[in-house]
Formats: C-alpha cells, structure tokens, sequence
C-alpha cells in the first residue's frame, strides 16, 4: 500500500505537470459548462425580426401590425408598402419572416372573399423559423378569430352566439415536462452531459500514452506488473478528481434555474457508470494507440457527434440502421435517454435498468479489452527488455 500511494503521489505530479491535460479534464468543463449557460441563458428566442408588407393601408391592416408590435418573440423591424429589394436585404438584415397584406384586404374580408396573407419564412435557420410560424399563426388566427365573431355580432347575433358558432369546439394544449418550454432546460444538461465524457475520454487517452512515449511505463513496471494494479493506479487520481468536476456541473443546474430532478440516487448510479465506461474506454485507446496524439485524435473522431448520435435533439427512430447501432456503443447515448427519465419524468432506478444493464455492458466489455491487452503489452516489454 506504501508503494501504491507513493507511485499515486507521481501519477497526481504527472497529471498536474501536463498543461494539456489539466486544459483539457479541468479547463473544459468548467469554460464550457459557463459558456454554453450564458448562451442559453436567455432560455427563449426573443425579438425575431420580420418585415410586414402594408399594401391595403386600412384599419385592419394597421391593426393587424399593432398586434404583432406587440408580440414579446417578434420584433416589427420594418413596415413597408411594397416589398422592394428584399432579397438584396435577407443576408445582411436575415429577417426570419416576411409578412405580405394584399391590396383590397380590408375589402375583401367585408365582401366574404376570403383574402390571403402571404408569409415567407427564412428557413435558414430552423430554429428560428418555426418560432417565428408558431407566433406568427398564433396572432393571425387570433385577429382572424376576432374578425370572424364582429363580423357574425354585425349580423344579429349575441356575442356567446356568435363565440358559439365560430367555434365548434375547443382546444387546451397542457404542457408538461419542461412545460414553460425553456430552452437551456432542455439543451444544457445534455450538452454537459457530453462534454464530461468526451473529457474523460481524452484525459484517460494520455495517461498510459504517454508513459510509453517517455519510458515512464518500464518504471512503473519495475514495481508491480499486475495489469490490475496499474489499471487501478491510473484510475485512482480521476476516481478522486471527477467527482469533483460533476459536483461543479450540478452546481450550475440551480445557477442557470433548470429546474430539473438530478441530486437523487438514480442519476448518482448513472452518472458513476458513465464515468467508469467512459474511462476504461479512455484508457483502451490509451494503450492500443501509443501516441498521445493519435489516441485523442480517435477519441475525438468518436466523442464530437456523440451529442447528436445520442437522439437527445434528434430521434434515434430517423437514424440509418448503421449509425443507430454505431450510437449504441457510445455511453453517452444511454445516459441522456436515462437522463431524460430521471430529470424529466421523475423516474427511478427500475425506469432506467435498460440503460443501466447497457452503461454497464460497455463497461465491462470495455475493461476486458483493457485488462487483455494491457497484459500483451507488459509481456511484450518484458520479453523485449
């Protein structure tokens, strides 16, 4: 045990000697755990900007600008009466919607002709674009409902007559999970979620990596040649560090008001799981590339689309059967769909037991590699010293 602490001590030396790997496990989760909260801070899209094409110039042109000033997510930048060099405008001012009141508008709703409102959306970013359809429909059937029902009071009807027979039913949308539908409760645990194992991926890619590219390993060697001891020796300083870097990350949650369920025992499990598969998967590619920089260089080929193989923003159900199964091999994938269970639905361990039972598989499947061919590379050292 005197042996074990004192090469301990050396491997938490070397950890705190290497500038890329403290950047890297202890620099990056902190700046981007920061970065990427302030970025979504906000939580909502505000003040889209849209262009309105007044061609009527009526009461109800003008009204129908009024309302949608006084949309929070739409910001009014512009109101025209024709729509002159738009397209020359769209790269430079990027409106996300054009919205286009024909001439006769006015009219033509008097006379029952049913006018058309024309609205180009920008679909270069998505995002934006559904936000802005979603309040763009939401004020125009509001105004169209309201022009429908004086339109029918005009005519003799009683306003809950007119209400009535305007509306043959009723719609009440409940949301639940996240149901304020903020965005930085949706998209930052996930996003933490895989930073911390692409950098668990890449700090346990150095650890023995580099011991062969220094001589360090024949040291270690020469004090114990159990594949078990120095696998527990490398680990041994992250166990006690990562702990750590995860308690930072849930101390953001309450930072940034997500207000989701993850200091329980369920997510305790899943985030000690995937650290513990993350690692050996870490320290497999650490052995088998003997190159500190081929080694995160693949670790990084399989760490950076995690996040979008994971189905966290994109159905898994739409992959490609090769990338689905591709994705199943990463342990991010099955905590962020444990995650979901447990932040979101309140679930517990038995909710989660099939991400578990996989986190679990890849870890051991993972350490079995490790185990095997860190005892091939001791004997063949041996055998060439």
């Amino acid at each position: 045990m005197k042996d074990f602490l004192k090469l301990l001590k050396i491997e938490f030396q070397r950890i705190f000697s290497n500038n890329v790997l403290l950047a890297i496990f202890i620099g990056a989760p902190i700046f981007y755990g920061i970065l990427f909260g302030y970025v979504y801070k906000q939580a909502k899209v505000l003040n889209l900007p849209i262009v309105i094409i007044d061609e009527d110039q009526s009461p109800i042109s003008d009204k129908i600008i009024q309302a949608f000033e006084d949309n929070e997510v739409l910001l009014v930048s512009d109101v025209r009466l024709i729509s002159g060099n738009l397209k020359e405008e769209m790269p430079t001012k990027q409106y996300d919607a054009v919205i286009t009141l024909p001439k006769n508008f006015e009219a033509d709703i008097l006379q029952k002709r049913h006018p058309e409102i024309r609205v180009d959306l920008n679909m270069a970013n998505i995002l934006n674009a559904n936000t802005a359809s979603k309040n763009i429909q939401a004020v125009l059937a509001t105004l169209n409902a309201g022009i429908e029902i004086e339109s029918l009071k005009k005519s003799g009807l009683h306003t809950s007559q007119a209400l009535a027979s305007y509306e043959s039913f009723k719609i009440n949308f409940n949301k639940l999970y996240n149901s304020s539908g903020n965005y930085i409760t949706f998209m930052l645990p996930g996003l933490l979620a895989a930073i911390m194992q692409q950098i668990i991926f890449l700090a346990m890619a150095l650890v023995f990596a580099r011991d062969f590219e220094d001589g360090h390993f024949g040291f270690l060697l020469k004090k114990n040649k159990s594949p078990l001891y120095l696998i527990a020796l490398k680990s041994a300083p992250f166990i006690i560090m990562i702990p750590f870097i995860w308690l930072f990350i849930a101390l953001l949650f309450p930072y940034f008001k997500i207000d989701v369920a993850f200091l329980n025992l369920p997510m305790l499990l899943l985030v000690s799981i995937l650290s513990l598969a993350s690692m050996c998967i870490g320290m497999l590619f650490s052995i088998a590339i003997p190159s500190q920089l081929k080694a995160t260089e693949l670790l990084m080929v399989i760490s950076t689309p995690a996040f979008i193989l994971s189905g966290f923003t994109w159905p898994t159900l739409a992959f490609p059967d090769t990338i689905a199964n591709f994705a199943k091999i990463i342990p991010s994938t099955h905590f962020l769909s444990g995650f979901k269970k447990i932040a979101f639905y309140g679930g517990d361990i038995a909710s989660i037991k099939t991400e578990i039972n996989t986190l679990l598989l890849i870890f051991i499947l993972s350490f079995i590699l490790l185990y095997v061919l860190l005892r091939i590379k001791i004997l063949l050292f041996i055998r060439k010293k």
